[in-house]
Parts: C-alpha cells; sequence; structure tokens
C-alpha cells in the first residue's frame, strides 16, 4: 500500500474499531437497558461488520470468502433494524412487538439456512444475486425510515421550527444509512471503485458526528434512551385520565389558551395542577399524542371555524389568530390534520354554503 492507501485505511479502520466499541457499550454496558438502546448498539454491530468487510477488501483483495458472506449477512439485517430504531424513538416503544420479533426471526430463518448449506466459498454466483435482493431489501427499509421521518424533514425545511435532540439523532442515523447505502450500490452497478472506498468514509465522519452526541450524554439519557423505561408501565389509570382530560379540555375551551403561540406544557400543567411530567405520559400514553399535535388541533379546529364564520379574513390573519407564529407552520400543521390545504378547504366551505 502506499501512503495514500495507508491513510485511507487508517482512518476507515478506526471508524470501524470505535462503531464495534461503541456498539458494545450500547448492547452490554450501557447502565439504563432500553429497547433503544439495543437496537442503536445492534445497529452500529451490523454496519461495523458490513463497512469493515469492505475496508479489508479493498486492501486485501484476497479476503476469504467466509468474511465475506459474514459482512452480507450482516447486511441483511441493517434496513430493518434502521427502521425499528426510528420507529422505536418516534413512537417511544415501551415494550417489543410481537410483530417486530417475528420479523427478525424470519430474517435469521433465511440467512442461516442460506449461509450454512449455500456458502459463499462454493455458491460465489448464487451469492451474487443474492447480494441483490440484500440490497433492495435495504433500500424498501429505509424509505420505510424516510416516510417515518416525515415530520422530521418538514421540520427541517421550516425556518420557523428547530429540531429537538431525538430528531437531529434520527437525521443523523437516516443521513449516514444513506450516505453508506448509496456508496454500495453504486459500486455494486460497476462505477469505478472510488464509491466503494466512500461507505468506509462516509462512516468515520457519520460515526464521529455521533460523538459529538455523546457530549450531550445527560440530555440523550433523558430525551432518547431512557423515557421508554421511565413511563413503562406508568401510564394513568383510566379513571385519572379521564378526569384529567375533561378538566384540560374544560380550561383550554372556555380560556382558549391554545392562541397563545408560546403556551408551553409546563403553563398548561399549572393550570390543572398536575406536573409537566404526569401531563406528558397523560398525553403520550393515554391519548397517543404528542403536546404539540394535542394543542395544534385544537388551533385547526377553530381555525375551519373562523373560515366558514369569518369569510373576510384573511388565511393568514386565521392562521396568526388561532395560536400560530407563522403562515407556513399554519399551511403545514393544517394540512397534515386536515389533509387539505387551508385554501381548498375555504373554497369548499363556500361551495356548501352557496349551493
Amino acid at each position: 500500500m502506499n501512503i495514500r492507501q495507508d491513510i485511507l485505511f487508517f482512518f476507515s479502520g478506526l471508524g470501524v474499531f470505535n462503531s464495534l466499541l461503541l456498539a458494545a457499550y450500547f448492547l452490554f454496558f450501557k447502565k439504563t437497558r432500553t429497547f433503544t438502546a439495543l437496537l442503536l448498539g445492534l445497529l452500529l454491530l451490523c454496519l461495523s461488520i458490513r463497512v469493515g468487510k469492505s475496508v479489508f477488501l479493498i486492501f486485501k483483495p484476497d479476503l476469504a470468502k467466509t468474511y465475506l458472506q459474514i459482512g452480507l449477512s450482516a447486511c441483511f439485517f441493517i434496513g430493518p433494524t434502521l427502521f425499528y430504531l426510528i420507529k422505536s424513538i418516534r413512537e417511544h416503544i415501551v415494550k417489543i412487538p410481537k410483530y417486530w420479533k417475528l420479523n427478525f426471526a424470519l430474517h435469521l430463518a433465511i440467512i442461516v439456512p442460506i449461509g450454512v448449506l449455500f456458502t459463499y466459498e462454493e455458491y460465489p454466483a448464487l451469492w451474487g444475486q443474492f447480494i441483490r435482493f440484500i440490497y433492495l431489501q435495504w433500500f424498501v427499509y429505509t424509505v420505510a425510515a424516510g416516510i417515518k421521518m416525515k415530520e422530521v424533514f418538514i421540520k427541517l425545511f421550516n425556518k420557523e421550527e428547530k429540531l429537538n435532540l431525538p430528531e437531529q439523532f434520527q437525521l443523523l442515523l437516516f443521513t449516514g444509512n444513506t450516505i453508506i447505502f448509496i456508496s454500495y450500490f453504486l459500486s455494486l452497478t460497476n462505477i469505478p471503485g472510488f464509491f466503494y472506498i466512500i461507505g468506509p468514509l462516509s462512516f468515520t465522519f457519520i460515526l464521529y458526528i455521533s460523538i459529538l452526541f455523546l457530549l450531550k450524554k445527560e440530555k440523550m439519557d433523558m430525551q432518547i434512551f431512557s423515557p421508554q423505561d421511565k413511563y413503562a408501565n406508568k401510564k394513568i389509570g383510566d379513571e385519572q385520565a379521564t378526569a384529567l382530560v375533561q378538566k384540560l379540555e374544560q380550561l383550554l375551551q372556555t380560556q382558549e389558551l391554545y392562541k397563545d403561540p408560546d403556551l408551553k406544557l409546563n403553563d398548561l400543567s399549572k393550570r390543572i395542577n398536575i406536573s409537566g411530567h404526569q401531563l406528558s405520559q397523560l398525553l403520550n400514553y393515554n391519548l397517543g399524542k404528542s403536546f404539540s399535535t394535542y394543542i395544534n388541533e385544537y388551533r385547526i379546529n377553530e381555525a375551519c371555524k373562523m373560515i366558514i364564520e369569518q369569510p373576510n379574513l384573511t388565511l393568514e390573519a386565521i392562521g396568526y389568530e388561532v395560536g400560530f407564529n407563522s403562515k407556513s407552520t399554519f399551511y403545514t400543521t393544517f394540512k397534515k390534520l386536515r389533509y387539505t390545504t387551508p385554501m381548498l378547504y375555504k373554497e369548499k366551505a363556500e361551495k356548501s354554503i352557496t349551493s
């Protein structure tokens, strides 16, 4: 190897090594064991094995086919692990759903018999075809993860809103996975070998960004890794929840607090004499809604009434009146909750009145 290759090998290998350490931490050594942390550890482990295989293959072309088979087998689990990791963060999954276990079991049931009965050493042509199926599966799960993150992408391009830490972390995971997938896909299409080294290099780059996130470890433990444990089995009882929801709805309807664009969860919790922690539990685990979704539903309902009852008001004015701090946020939220735009809703309402 020349000096340039030495440098590439060093940084690529360093990324793989650091990722293995990080995977071991989340899988075995993290004090608070959560489902999300285990998924992150598994994703890092699979990526490490896949990228590690590529690093050694690039600089050692005569690498034993057994290692190639191990790398491709690990690749088979990257897509589903990424998707379920994103889903667990977004939906605060407390317990591993049964169908998730069945899905991973199905993947094992496919890859293990194939690996045992049809080894890469003896059936390289078969594995040459199987890798196309693996990449297709990886692509499908990546697209599914992207769809699951739709709200994150909307906020990303909205200047009025900032991504919170969990959303930033999801974006980091998705972006890193996508860069690595694209680099391997390009290598599969026989585009010059330059693209094949993008995987290890981009992985190293993404990994060091992840390390920057570790500097925010306390916030990550609180917002990403510990809420599952913290709220597990702490769903507010139905009787108490019903009373709190009634009290909450009466307060919002009579005092129209949702019209305050700066309304915070803690402000609302104080009005009904519970902690912000309890209100968050009530909304997330009893009603299945985030605080912003819950409040925005009131705002959009009020906006719909105003569009019908006060047709002379502009849509922008209505948006500000019901509590949104920008026109774009109002339009985006309206479309998300009503599956149409404010303008189309207004036109439809006017037609129904005149007909």
